[in-house]
């Protein structure tokens, strides 16, 4: 098939991306490279890809990507609270105008499996998984823009919205600021970890099983259009006390310090079932331990460097 993936070039995409073309798919790609990177350069032999540097806040450069698309990703987005926040004029144009107009320039035959974020639940209930039926209650911007384009999307033909757990583990677009990724950082290279409302659980996902997650939507469409799904490890709905104490497991070492001091913006506090993906087939390879494996491993050769989405 031929697939149009904006932000392309993101944490998400530049994992998406070359899963998509081992499959055998067409795969072009808009991306503005906002942070620099350089994530999709190994693939750009492959005759089935094609990038067009690009916002999607230009209307011009979507139709460009739509014209010969028969599924759309939209990955182009301002990802959490913290930019959000500190940019929220960009935050709205890219994360709910520009989609808005993608949904308005497709064709009904065209189909959208649109990725968005768990932290729309906010602050669950104790021992009571959120599911798909489970009213969203927003607390960020970031949160509360991604749950009014999905009611946008949804309201469309042929689209799917997966509600991803927080990710974690290596791509090629690197980011430090995601909670498994910065507790292991900060695990290798300070040896200790500062920990603010330690009780807080939520889910987690490797980024290469959100990259599956959008090829197995895909492979079954027709049975999963319309709907909303959790997308995240069963068996990691835990805090982030329980989250340091994984990860102390390999780095022994590790001093966790508890703090009164410090505060989520998205204030996450839930946990989530995952059931109605895993009954259409789909489950996660990479467990929580994988991860942390493979981002001590992968610290190793990282720079110090900031790799986030804010300067």
């Amino acid at each position: 098939m031929k697939i149009l993936v904006t932000g392309g070039a993101g944490y998400i995409g530049s994992v998406l991306v070359p899963h998509l073309l081992e499959q055998g798919h067409d795969v072009t790609v808009i991306d503005n490279l906002m942070y620099r990177q350089i994530s999709l350069l190994d693939i750009c032999y492959k005759k089935k890809f094609s990038f067009i540097r690009g916002d999607v806040r230009d209307t011009h450069k979507l139709r460009q990507g739509l014209t010969c698309a028969d599924v759309i990703f939209p990955l182009a987005c301002l990802t959490g609270a913290p930019i959000c926040d500190q940019e929220p004029w960009s935050a709205k144009a890219i994360n709910f105008d520009a989609i808005q107009t993608l949904l308005n320039l497709k064709s009904k035959s065209q189909l959208v499996i649109f990725p968005t974020t768990n932290s729309g639940y906010g602050v669950g209930q104790k021992d009571i998984y959120c599911n798909e039926k489970t009213p969203l209650n927003p607390i960020s911007y970031y949160a509360k823009l991604k749950a009014e384009i999905e009611a946008h999307l949804l309201a469309q033909e042929n689209t799917v919205s997966l509600r991803f757990a927080t990710l974690f583990g290596i791509s090629p677009r690197m980011r430090l600021d995601l909670l498994v990724n910065d507790f292991t950082y900060r695990a290798v290279r300070d040896g200790f970890i500062h920990l603010y409302e330690s009780h807080f659980k939520r889910n987690f996902l490797h980024v290469r099983d959100a990259a599956r997650a959008f090829s197995h939507t895909l492979t079954h469409f027709e049975k999963m259009k319309g709907e909303i799904y959790n997308v995240g490890l069963t068996s990691s709905n835990i805090s982030k006390l329980e989250l340091c104490q994984s990860i102390q497991k390999f780095i022994p070492t590790l001093e966790i310090l508890e703090s009164k001091t410090g505060h989520d913006p998205d204030q996450r506090n839930y946990i989530v079932s995952n059931e109605k993906i895993e009954q259409m087939g789909y489950r996660p390879m990479f467990s929580l331990e994988d991860g942390i494996q493979e981002l001590i491993q992968g610290y190793q050769i990282l720079p110090k460097m900031i790799l986030s989405n804010i300067d």
